[in-house]
């Protein structure tokens, strides 16, 4: 996952970053530094990708259906 599909995915569910944290079990910040870019621990990284699947996000890689990586909600 690659921070502009975290806030897209983020956005898609109408979710805050707080909020995301909360189903994550990140810090705020740490949400918000993915999304600006920040390298991060892949079992965090891994943790908020889950969460956003749980939440009904599919992630979307080059190859598949689009250009480029990007989301979709199921």
């Amino acid at each position: 996952m690659i921070p502009a599909q975290c806030k897209m995915a983020r956005v898609a569910l109408n979710l805050g970053v707080r909020e995301l944290a909360v189903m994550a079990k990140v810090a705020p910040a740490t949400v918000s530094r993915l999304e600006g870019g920040e390298e991060l621990k892949e079992r965090t990284v891994d943790a908020i990708r889950a969460a956003l699947e749980a939440a009904g996000i599919t992630f979307l890689d080059n190859g598949d259906v689009s250009p480029g990586p990007g989301v979709a909600l199921r």
